[in-house]
């Protein structure tokens, strides 16, 4: 599985679409992000798929280490593999293509991830971790509060809902949902793996600086 090999503390979700995107990004894998998920949800699927490619060749550049994940497009994904482009992997939400079907896309390699957010999700997701395992390799888990990025419609979990959750799996699980570094410390002590920004990065001044104390402040009990 391919989760074994990865630093899922710092995991940085884009947001934009044009070259304050791509350095962006590069700034924040050269800080020392794990992830870095590529999500450009209005765009066509062969833009999107050169926006993935510059995004993936400036955060291999950056830094050889950083995952870069395709938001929802397994196809996306598929086919920037297929062109030598470093993508590992999808982060699918529940409307996507089923996990099963994307690992047999992506490989026996590839990084796949799923979308969760309540206890009942989280546990769907372990049930279809235990039947097939080696198919999911981590699942997100928000809004940690509420965001106007992404409306699911769930409540928000706040810091106290993540220990349930954590509980519940043994699947990583990425914290999401307008999360700061400010909030890392507390957040890394429920027992998560990692947390995801998206507008604490994305619109930071200095976002590498910002990276590098979001990952000073992560800690594992």
């Amino acid at each position: 599985m391919a989760s074994t090999d990865t630093d899922f503390r710092l995991y940085l979700v884009t947001s934009g679409t044009d070259r304050h995107t791509v350095d962006t990004a590069a700034k924040v894998a050269a800080a020392g992000a794990g992830v870095v998920q590529v999500r450009a949800k209005d765009l066509s699927t062969r833009d999107l798929l050169s926006l993935v490619t510059e995004c993936a060749t400036a955060v291999h550049r950056a830094n050889p280490h950083t995952k870069v994940v395709v938001d929802d497009r397994a196809d996306v994904a598929y086919a920037a593999r297929r062109a030598g482009t470093p993508v590992n992997g999808v982060h699918l939400g529940l409307d996507d293509l089923p996990p099963d079907a994307a690992r047999d896309m992506l490989g026996p390699d590839a990084l796949i991830g799923l979308t969760t957010g309540t206890l009942p999700l989280v546990e769907a997701a372990e049930e279809f971790h235990q039947s097939h395992p080696g198919v999911i390799d981590y699942i997100g888990a928000g809004p940690f509060r509420p965001t106007p990025t992404k409306d699911s419609g769930r409540a928000p979990i706040g810091v106290d809902g993540y220990r349930p959750l954590v509980a519940a799996t043994s699947l990583p699980i990425v914290a999401i949902g307008d999360v700061t570094p400010d909030d890392v410390a507390a957040l890394s002590a429920t027992g998560i793996a990692g947390c995801a920004m998206v507008r604490a990065l994305m619109h930071a001044d200095n976002p590498g600086d910002l990276a590098r104390r979001a990952l000073e402040s992560f800690r594992s009990e």
